[in-house]
């Protein structure tokens, strides 16, 4: 709920009133009576909520993709690469709209609501005759052609209209949990910092609960029922988020000016006074009693941005320092984003082709009982909700004895550790793979992809587990990354860039695993991706993404080591 126009009548301030934040009334908010863990609380369950119902979808999407759909392996595993990188590019649009005009508060609301009705038509889509049944019919033809015809439009287009909502949930949610603390208080500062980790630990339970849950429903029980019931999850979680209305910090949005805007200014005026000499830019800033800083060294070509094109100095034709410094630290998050991608693509692998490898492998519990291949990516969720304690409670506070920084060590030391963790799941998935191939040609298995490999299903545990482990220390730092460098009003925005990290990685590995399906399928020959799993080469593609996850970290630590933190942020 952004709240705009802080009137000056407003009660006399307290010793406990927080800074730049009201109450759900519109008046200045006690830090005794509101934020702190108490807020937090009520988002971090609309949160776990949130993570249940889209992991309910995503992780055995693929599934549905080939059975009910009728979808081939490469194609399916594009369709939900595509649908993922949506998910991950639409919080940019989601943030703009809330850092703009609706505010946190609202945003959450209505795409909560969003979210509810796209997974509600889900589950009618998945309540309607499947295309596989209705080609395996003789009669009727036309009718049940064009039923499945109109299941397949209602089920892609619930898909993207979940999407949309989570577009307008996601970087919302987390960034006004973050902002129930105030950075200005010791106390309240490391807890926000501890606020990121336990952050992750609810998503992560959401994701475990749902994919011990939901998969198996979906793939013994009911469709329908699976698609489902998270949409009443959902329903609670929002109930459960207006719950803590009154309980919540707003921020002030004041009346400065648009932060795009005024960022966006910098850019054109620096293009503008392109064929001003490095000399006059010195003089100006030499005349503003600006002395060179690391910073102002960096990207000086934004330096320009101090002087008007027409060479005045008037109010609103030039750009203040201040705004000048506030562009460069945006900018100098985009080696850094681009590094990242790498991570990204690997990261989209582990509810696609993990998921495929596992359906293929003996994942027997009992004589009658067998687990959802889908169910092993718990496994991630379970990992990260036993190390995050640990890394809070135990690891941070070594490290800040032995660093002296808040958070132990840095945000890019703590990125960078879990892109290299990364790296070796994909040599331990290539290494797995060429043992699964193996056993299936010695078990005269290599034309019978619907006979279970004598493997166990628990093979694939390692690389979940170091799955688990890269995203502890890289998707929570790269969170707490973009949340803290950049400006305050654009801080949905800030997510909304860790977030299409995934996205564009997403579409970076569908565009990927499409050139391959069609350099190695040449000449009617299997493929990598080849819908008989024991004729594909997935090892191939694995040992691929290992080497692409070194380049990527090289260019990760390089760009990292010329960085420049943002002012006043923690390490």
């Amino acid at each position: 709920m952004a709240i705009s126009n802080l009137s000056t009548a407003q009660t006399p301030l307290l010793d406990d009133t927080v800074d730049a934040s009201l109450d759900y009334k519109g008046r200045p908010v006690r830090r005794s009576n509101s934020g702190g863990w108490r807020s937090a609380s009520f988002i971090i369950a609309v949160e776990i909520a949130e993570r249940f119902a889209y992991y309910g979808i995503s992780s055995n999407l693929i599934t549905y993709l080939t059975g009910p759909l009728g979808e081939s392996t490469a194609s399916a595993a594009a369709q939900v690469n595509a649908w993922s990188g949506a998910a991950s590019l639409l919080p940019l649009l989601g943030a703009f709209i809330a850092d703009s005009f609706l505010g946190r508060y609202r945003t959450i609301i209505l795409a909560s609501l969003l979210y509810i009705l796209g997974l509600g038509l889900l589950s009618l889509s998945a309540a309607l005759p499947s295309v596989s049944n209705s080609a395996d019919q003789s009669t009727d033809n036309i009718i049940l052609s064009s039923s499945a015809q109109f299941q397949v439009i209602l089920f892609f287009f619930s898909l993207y209209l979940v999407a949309f909502g989570q577009g307008g949930h996601k970087p919302c949610v987390q960034a006004f949990g973050a902002d129930q603390f105030d950075r200005q208080d010791p106390e309240e500062c490391k807890a926000q910092s501890s606020f990121f980790n336990w952050w992750y630990f609810g998503m992560c339970a959401g994701t475990f609960i749902t994919l011990w849950i939901l998969t198996y429903i979906q793939d013994n029980l009911s469709w329908t029922l699976g698609f489902g019931i998270p949409a009443i999850v959902m329903v609670v979680g929002l109930l459960v988020f207006v719950l803590g209305t009154t309980t919540y910090r707003y921020s002030i949005k004041g009346d400065e000016e648009n932060p795009f805007l005024r960022i966006g200014r910098v850019f054109i005026l620096a293009v503008s006074n392109w064929k001003t000499t490095s000399s006059a830019i010195a003089a100006e800033e030499e005349a503003r009693g600006t002395l060179p800083t690391e910073s102002s060294k960096q990207f000086k070509f934004l330096n320009k941005a101090l002087l008007a094109p027409d060479g005045s100095k008037e109010q609103g034709k030039v750009c203040s320092t201040g705004e000048v410094e506030e562009a460069k630290t945006v900018i100098r998050l985009a080696p850094i984003w681009a590094a990242s991608l790498f991570y990204a693509i690997v990261y989209a692998q582990t509810i696609t082709f993990f998921t495929k490898q596992g359906a293929t492998m003996d994942r027997s519990i009992t004589a009658g009982f067998k687990i959802p291949a889908a169910s092993l990516l718990s496994f991630i969720s379970l990992t990260i909700m036993v190390f995050i304690p640990i890394y809070d409670r135990i690891f941070v506070p070594l490290a800040r004895v032995l660093t002296g920084k808040p958070a132990g060590i840095t945000m890019l030391q703590r990125i960078g550790t879990g892109m290299l963790l990364s790296a070796i799941s994909m040599l331990i998935a290539a290494l797995v793979e060429m043992r699964r191939l193996k056993t299936a040609e010695e078990c005269g298995l290599v034309d019978k992809p619907n006979v279970t490999v004598p493997m166990s299903i628990w093979w694939l545990l390692p690389q979940y587990i170091l799955s688990g482990l890269s995203d502890v220390f890289a998707m929570v730092g790269l969170q707490e990354f973009f949340y803290h460098q950049v400006p305050k009003e654009l801080r949905c925005v800030g997510l909304a860039l860790y977030l299409s990290i995934f996205g564009v990685g997403s579409f970076l590995s569908s565009f990927l695993i499409s050139a391959i399906e069609n350099m190695t399928g040449e000449g009617g020959q299997d493929s990598w991706f080849a819908n008989n799993l024991n004729r594909a080469h997935l090892d191939y593609f694995y040992w691929l993404l290992a080497a692409l996850s070194a380049m990527g970290l090289a260019l990760y630590l390089c760009s990292a080591k010329s960085y420049i933190y943002a002012r006043g942020s923690t390490l």
